[in-house]
């Protein structure tokens, strides 16, 4: 489904952010990306949004150079992955429910679909008690909850969660990562990065190390699944 073909980005400073990264993803697949701050996992993910172009090699998507994508093109193809981010990037002014029925009216959904997705999202991430609430009236694992929803309710093929843990306390932490195994369950293809060992070892799937930009390790278990 996904192929990273020798993919190396070079900074101006001759920094390589990546260095001649070669790595598959399988479709309905849960891979964790492991590596310390500067490791190259987030440069990763641009890559893979075509948010930024390598300086050599190639990405593919479903056999598809996804940087020689047309911009309308590149539109649909960036619909099909939905993205978590560390800092939840909800709009504060909007409640849970407004926040991830943005994500459908942006896609052109009906306002039909939207009435009947949303809440299945927001149940689906157990909050659908918090369908009218602000983000200032959300804990952090809370908000986090609201942008898998997000993410998820237009049905993306992939989910990629670049560090969604990061701001959160142990107990949060731990109920994101039961619901990315329970959306990979249900069909979807989850790319996860972290540099949080507990999280490896609860989700015990295929893990892939990376340090100064290259892989290092790709292991199809982590050693301790919970």
């Amino acid at each position: 489904m996904i192929y990273f073909d020798k993919v190396t980005k070079t900074y101006l400073d001759n920094l390589k952010a990546l260095d001649e990264v070669t790595l598959s993803i399988e479709p309905k697949e849960l891979v964790t990306i492991v590596g310390h701050s500067g490791a190259g996992k987030s440069t990763l993910i641009k890559m893979l949004l075509a948010e930024d172009q390598p300086t050599s090699g190639n990405v593919y998507f479903e056999s598809v150079d996804v940087h020689s994508l047309r911009r309308s093109l590149l539109t649909q193809y960036r619909r099909r992955i939905g993205i978590i981010f560390q800092d939840f990037r909800l709009l504060p002014y909007k409640t849970a429910y407004e926040n991830v029925a943005f994500a459908m009216e942006a896609a052109g959904r009906t306002d039909e679909e939207i009435a009947s997705d949303v809440p299945y999202a927001l149940d689906l991430v157990d909050l659908r008690e918090k369908i009218w609430n602000f983000p200032n009236e959300l804990s952090g694992g809370e908000k986090q909850r609201v942008a898998i929803a997000r993410a998820i309710v237009n049905q993306p093929d992939v989910l990629v969660a670049d560090e969604p843990t990061g701001n959160l306390d142990p107990i949060n932490t731990y109920d994101v990562v039961q619901i990315l195994k329970k959306i990979h369950d249900l069909g979807t293809t989850v790319i996860l990065t972290t540099h949080n060992k507990g999280v490896v070892d609860s989700i015990g799937r295929r893990v892939v190390t990376m340090e100064k930009g290259k892989v290092i390790k790709d292991e199809k278990h982590s050693k301790q699944a919970i």
